[in-house]
């Protein structure tokens, strides 16, 4: 059961932070009594409450861009909440995807590696083979994928022993970039390798 100390502050409202839950970025801060953290809870969808218009308000009530909660958490003091939420649209009022920002950026993740697998996966789905490399190596099969993995992990060998760093760094990039393709192929994602990795460091 979520406590929250609603006394620390004269109004009774505590700060509420979203934060997108796939990308990480802060969307926006508002502020919340106990009645907008039951309607929050119960509608799955960030409410606050509002104080010029003094009373409780849905974000996205008029603009249809809610932000769809799954998760909610409070800090150490229990006088701060933090909400993990899909939004369905931009965030602030001038239309931008998020309150805080910066030089017009999207709301993506600043991990391109997630983007990366996106992309992949979209060529997969929807590129005429003819038209997309990812798209061709997937028409080709897996034995293909797998093949062109063994031959960039050999290009890495050899400009490991060399000392030309950036032939060696575009190497590594096309290896991990047909590693994705391949993962992709056998169903998995690389979040799939880090929970292995995180098991076998937990174990130790």
């Amino acid at each position: 059961m979520m406590q929250i100390d609603y006394s620390k502050y004269a109004d009774g409202l505590v700060p509420a932070i979203v934060q997108d839950a796939e990308t990480d970025k802060v969307l926006m801060l508002g502020f919340m009594n106990e009645d907008a953290l039951q309607k929050t809870q119960t509608i799955k969808s960030v409410t606050f409450y509002s104080r010029t218009k003094k009373r409780l308000w849905t974000k996205g009530e008029e603009s249809g861009n809610f932000l769809v909660v799954k998760d909610i958490r409070t800090d150490c003091d229990s006088d701060t909440i933090l909400i993990k939420a899909v939004p369905l649209g931009p965030v602030c009022h001038t239309g931008a995807d998020t309150c805080f920002n910066e030089e017009n950026k999207k709301n993506i993740s600043d991990d391109f590696l997630p983007q990366l697998e996106q992309i992949i996966q979209q060529r997969k789905e929807s590129e005429n083979p003819s038209n997309s490399y990812v798209a061709s190596l997937f028409a080709k099969g897996i034995n293909k994928i797998a093949q062109k993995v063994g031959e960039e992990a050999v290009e890495v060998v050899i400009e490991a022993k060399d000392n030309n760093n950036d032939l060696f760094l575009n190497e590594s990039a096309d290896l991990l970039f047909h590693y994705l393709i391949l993962l992709n192929a056998k169903g998995f994602a690389l979040q799939n390798v880090i929970d292995v990795l995180k098991k076998r460091h937990e174990a130790k």
